[in-house]
């Protein structure tokens, strides 16, 4: 098989997605398809190729301009002040675990219950995890109870992180980031945003939010190239060690092994040979999608969203997983289950008989996941819901037909 483009109505130019003719990718969540924007960003520079940051050759000094022109793309897109660092890593994951690491000492984390393992499992222990709440203004009402209570009686004032989704990948449901931020302002805490779900559906502007901090992925934005960013606040990450200790990070190493001075900015957490390739194609996506109606962009994802899940309402034997109001604002994700039917044996059908991606199982948010399947099966009334889910995720290049022919598949298996 090879690639092409897939057509859409919605998008063409350097937002037309690469795909597999023949093939429904419905596995956006995961990995986004790439971008034409990404592919012709890094075609562009591969015969530059070289060092990046300290050669003295033509080639060097064309992918380190392409290198630093990408960080400030990427910032610019993302609304960074002028003093915030734009720090290049793999992923989301990496990002929050980067700043995980920079966390002053004593600093309390508060999370919440219904987070990807990205913003669960990296934070020092003894972090605060609120429960899943019920609503999106009951998120900002217990986040505002819990930084009440930890600021209580309290002579010095620790350090405070509320880190939080921006959009679940399990439900797609939009959590209210400008309102937990001016909470959290209120309360003299600092707010982190895991921006993998949202960044691709809908902009994300750091200054306009006052978020602190935004950790993002390429993979997610269709820029897939292996790079991610954690933007946001200099002075922690200008404290901290470095998160890789090796060449780039250094302006100083002596003889004796204490002898090192490490430089403050970006990169004091990018040691070693950047992802240039990553950066640049990320960065490309960037400003293709700067460029991009995005209002249109998200009003054609809605209806293709809400055409999926009313086309699921209509199956007797499938139940959608949502912790908020189904009315909630979400993005182009679903997750679901069929009563009586074993999920991953449902993706497996739906590959090999009818050439559509989705995923299955609890999509790395475990402990959200299984609540939501304890929920839809008290809601529903089923006792034969599976252990896993099922989850159809779109975006750009995604069609009606797309969504039909998934949902004509499912209802042959009724």
């Amino acid at each position: 098989m090879t690639c092409a483009l897939t057509p859409s109505p919605t998008v063409a130019g350097p937002l037309a997605v690469l795909g597999v003719p023949g093939q429904i990718n419905l596995d956006y969540a995961a990995s986004a398809p790439c971008a034409q924007a990404a592919t012709d960003a890094v075609t562009a520079l591969l015969p530059w190729y070289a060092s990046v940051h300290r050669g003295a050759g033509a080639l060097s000094q064309h992918c380190t301009l392409a290198y630093e022109q990408a960080r400030q793309t990427v910032g610019d897109f993302f609304g960074a002040r002028p003093d915030d660092h734009v720090v290049f890593t793999r992923n989301t994951t990496d990002a929050l675990n980067l700043l995980a690491r920079a966390l002053p000492a004593g600093t309390t984390v508060v999370t919440f219950g219904g987070e990807h393992h990205a913003n669960l499992l990296p934070w020092p222990r003894g972090p605060v995890r609120l429960p899943m709440p019920e609503h999106p203004a009951g998120a900002v009402r217990a986040l505002d109870a819990a930084l009440s209570e930890l600021r209580r009686g309290v002579d010095r004032e620790p350090p405070v992180l509320v880190a939080v989704t921006g959009a679940s990948n399990v439900t797609g449901e939009r959590w209210p980031v400008a309102e937990l931020a001016r909470v959290a302002r209120r309360h003299r805490a600092r707010i982190a945003v895991d921006a993998a779900q949202l960044a691709p559906h809908a902009p994300v502007d750091v200054r306009a939010l006052d978020l602190d901090y935004l950790a993002v992925s390429g993979h997610k934005l269709y820029a897939p190239f292996g790079a991610g960013v954690l933007l946001g606040r200099a002075d922690w990450l200008d404290a901290a060690p470095p998160y890789l200790a090796g060449g780039g990070a250094t302006s100083h190493v002596g003889g004796a092994t204490h002898d090192v001075r490490w430089v403050a900015g970006p990169a004091r957490h990018e040691a070693g040979t950047p992802n240039l390739l990553g950066a640049v194609a990320l960065a490309a996506v960037c400003d293709a999608l700067a460029s991009a109606d995005r209002a249109a962009l998200h009003d054609a994802e809605q209806r293709l969203l809400d055409r999926l899940r009313a086309g699921l309402a209509e199956l007797p034997h499938a139940v959608e997983l949502h912790a908020f109001e189904p009315a909630a604002p979400r993005v182009g994700i679903v997750s679901f289950v069929l009563a009586g039917r074993d999920s991953a044996e449902v993706a497996a059908h739906l590959a090999r008989r009818h050439r559509i991606g989705v995923r299955d199982g609890l999509f790395c948010a475990h402990p959200f996941a299984r609540r939501l399947l304890s929920e839809a099966s008290a809601r529903s009334g089923r006792r034969d819901l599976p252990a896993t889910a099922l989850r159809a995720s779109i975006g750009l290049g995604s069609t009606r037909e797309h969504v039909d022919q998934l949902l004509a598949a499912l209802a042959a298996l009724e």
